[in-house]
């Protein structure tokens, strides 16, 4: 069994070790190794199920070869081995029999063995060992494995751009209710928890044997970074995706939005893309001008829209800010008003991807292909007795249950609440509309204290302007 104590002593291995340096170096170091060795677990078991079965890797890179024995290659002859001849080789696999061969390629071309100690690799090595990823209870608790290891990144700084906690992709994936035979999307698809929640919300639609292929056939995920990359990969063939050929290595950003056409469209995108951060110079040029931007939530908002077909279904976490800021953002909740149905918004605690952020999120649900006419508003409430969610106390599933049982009644309460388009409309779009419906005493909405600020801040100036003309006709006076 995968548990805290196990990663933390394999961490502890890794810091005696001259060559790691931080958190965001361990993880990278930990996660392609699990990598070959859930890969080689998983091959043991279709070589037993699929007659003439061929491996992704050659015989002497496999885990089994050169890993499993725990009297094996040590010292400097493993070093040597990782460095000069396993990397080497697996960097140069070519395609053949195999899918998996060219994903094993992908996944190393940027992967690097930090470990200078090869008896600490050794070691290191030995723990991974004792995971089997052909026993159930050991895959389920992939998912446990990386999350441990996310929250012990914080100080590596830039953990939280791709990790969503899982009680948000199960409940989107679950409202956003993907069927069998559509094609799922997620463009920043990160450690692949919305692909996956979708793999599982899918499995249980299957009935045929035909239909397991057709759901693995139409899965795509994009991730621009090279280590949430390679945990998705990892992710998808823990879930029985044989070979994950598209989950690409790319950001969807540096392509023209007018070269994405009817081919690349698809039913259903759920998707927390990266918010808190600035696009590299230029990427705002593969947009038109009226939303061009250099803010990496604002843009995808705008390709998602793009991505979808007509009739296609969305459920994203976008940042508060989205919601009411000016400018390009005005233009981008316009066109989403009058190209798609924002039929839902639900607003989370600003602690719900504490330890990451405590940035304001909301989840938005959309379709393409009709206007909005109103938009509901589920303000998610913290569990009775807890002020804000943190390491301890993350956010649950069953949280949204209360949301769950209100998705299809749609009635006002205290927590919901609905606003027609023309309201929208007077309101210049801003879609951060307090709750009508709050018990008294509740927080303003960001967007009422903002306004509310900007009042006080103009009213502030223009008591200091007119201290400073009192005090200049004073003057005047004086030296006359």
């Amino acid at each position: 069994m995968i548990s805290s104590t196990l990663i933390k002593s394999i961490q502890d291995i890794m810091r005696q070790d001259q060559g790691v340096d931080g958190d965001a170096q361990r993880l990278s170091q930990l996660v392609w190794m699990i990598f070959l060795k859930i890969l080689d677990d998983t091959e043991q078991e279709l070589e037993l199920m699929v007659d003439g079965y061929v491996s992704a890797v050659p015989v002497k890179y496999q885990w089994r070869s050169w890993a499993r024995d725990e009297e094996g290659l040590t010292g400097d002859d493993l070093n040597n081995f990782v460095n000069n001849d396993l990397f080497p080789a697996l960097r140069k696999l070519t395609a053949g029999a195999n899918p998996r061969t060219l994903i094993v390629r992908e996944a190393f071309e940027d992967s690097y063995n930090y470990m200078k100690s090869g008896t600490l690799l050794r070691q290191v090595v030995n723990k991974i060992n004792s995971i089997d990823f052909t026993v159930r209870a050991d895959r389920h608790q992939f998912n446990d494995l990386y999350e441990k290891l996310l929250k012990d990144l914080q100080s590596a700084g830039n953990a939280g751009e791709y990790y969503t906690p899982r009680a948000l992709t199960e409940f989107i994936v679950e409202m956003v209710n993907p069927r069998l035979g559509e094609v799922i999307l997620d463009p920043a698809c990160g450690t692949g928890g919305f692909l996956a929640n979708a793999i599982d919300h899918m499995r249980g639609q299957a009935k045929k044997p035909e239909d397991e292929k057709l759901l693995q056939s139409s899965l795509r995920g994009i991730e621009k970074k090279q280590l949430p990359h390679l945990l998705c990969l990892t992710n998808m063939i823990l879930h029985g995706v044989d070979a994950p050929t598209t989950i690409r290595r790319a950001n969807t950003l540096t392509r023209p939005l007018r070269d994405y056409g009817p081919a690349d469209r698809v039913d259903v995108i759920v998707t927390n893309p990266p918010f808190g951060g600035i696009e590299e110079p230029g990427v705002e040029q593969n947009f038109p001008q009226t939303f061009r931007t250099r803010d990496t939530a604002d843009l995808f908002l705008v390709l998602i829209m793009r991505l979808l077909k007509p009739g296609g279904r969305a459920g994203i976490v976008l940042p508060h800010g989205t919601l009411f800021g000016e400018g390009v953002k005005t233009r981008i909740r316009q066109q989403l008003l009058e190209e798609c149905n924002l039929h839902t918004v639900v607003r989370v605690p600003s602690s719900a991807f504490s330890p990451y952020t405590n940035i304001a999120t909301n989840l938005l649900f959309f379709s393409k292909g009709e206007p909005t006419k109103e938009v509901w508003f589920y303000e998610h409430p913290l569990p009775d007795g807890l002020k804000a969610y943190n390491k301890s106390k993350p956010i649950r599933s069953e949280e949204f249950d209360g949301e769950r049982e209100w998705w299809i009644a749609r009635a006002e309460s205290e927590h919901a609440w609905r606003v027609s388009i023309d309201e929208i409309r007077d309101r210049n779009f801003n879609l951060d509309i307090k709750n009508p419906n709050a018990k008294l005493g509740e927080q303003e909405s960001l967007g009422d204290l903002l306004t509310e600020y900007r009042r006080k801040q103009q009213a502030a100036t223009q008591t200091i302007d007119a201290i400073r003309d009192l005090l200049n006709q004073a003057l005047k006076s004086y030296e006359r």
